[in-house]
């Protein structure tokens, strides 16, 4: 038992050590991978993908898309010189592409690589959709919540080994240890690993429709998008707590209530009406 504490003891001192400060929240989080390793890989994975999809350039809506995304990125760089991080950037590559696919979807990769699909268009409906959209997936590659996510699937990699070494160490049988091991995966999922990626989509809410806002576009926007995505996936989702992202109800409420904060941040900025 001793030796199941030492390790424990450790494991968790390294974890507390590697904390990181969010700027925009001012929340304590999980220490990313550093840019300086992970911005290479994502720009190496982001042109790979580019290059095996096509990508649609020279429309209206390809070049929305750039425009937006450019707006949501100067509104960014406004945030972070009035909270004193005016280079924070350094080392983003922005990049906004609309690619033909019709599945409802936008994502980012860190660094700011940002990747819209067609079939996430008419569900966006105009520019304003499509701001509320970029401002959550841009607020995702400001946030570090890729490189956060990568450590926090190294530490659930070694807190597992923890707990099997502990458990070994402590004689019990392997049926047993079989149970606990068994346990810990399927409790730091839904435990740990689910929570976490929720949160990080709620703390991309909420950044993200700060800095639509900041760039003029109306935040009561962000409650009726995910109105019509609830309509348009029926009204069904997983379970909120078998699922990485909050359920459709609890965000459309979360954006609510947020809409109005939104408005008062961009009023700071001189930003006092909305598209």
């Amino acid at each position: 038992m001793k030796k199941t504490t030492i390790i424990l003891a450790l494991t968790a001192t390294l974890f507390l050590s590697s904390c990181a400060t969010n700027v925009f929240t001012g929340k304590k989080t999980l220490k990313p991978i550093g840019n300086d390793r992970l911005f290479p890989m994502a720009f190496s994975q982001y042109d790979e993908f580019l290059d095996e999809n096509k990508v649609i350039t020279g429309t209206s809506d390809s070049k929305m898309i750039a425009t937006v995304g450019s707006k949501i990125k100067t509104a960014a760089q406004r945030w972070l010189n009035a909270i004193g991080h005016p280079e924070y950037l350094d080392g983003y590559e922005w990049e906004y592409n609309l690619v033909n696919d019709p599945a409802v979807n936008a994502w980012a990769m860190p660094g700011g690589k940002i990747v819209f699909y067609t079939g996430i268009l008419p569900i966006c409906q105009d520019e304003t959709g499509v701001a509320i959209v970029m401002g959550h997936e841009v607020a995702h590659a400001l946030a570090n919540h890729g490189g956060q996510r990568m450590s926090a699937a190294q530490w659930q990699s070694i807190i597992g080994t923890g707990v099997a070494v502990g458990s070994q160490a402590a004689g019990l049988e392997s049926g047993t240890q079989n149970l606990i091991n068994q346990a810990y995966g399927v409790g730091s999922q839904v435990g740990g690993m689910l929570p976490f990626s929720r949160s990080h989509e709620t703390e991309a809410d909420k950044i993200g429709l700060y800095l639509a806002a900041m760039a003029g576009y109306n935040p009561d926007e962000g409650a009726l998008l995910w109105e019509r995505m609830k309509a348009n996936s029926g009204g069904q989702s997983t379970p909120q707590i078998l699922s990485t992202h909050p359920s459709n109800d609890s965000r459309i409420a979360n954006l609510r209530e947020l809409a109005p904060l939104a408005k008062a941040e961009a009023a700071k900025y001189g930003v006092t009406s909305f598209k």
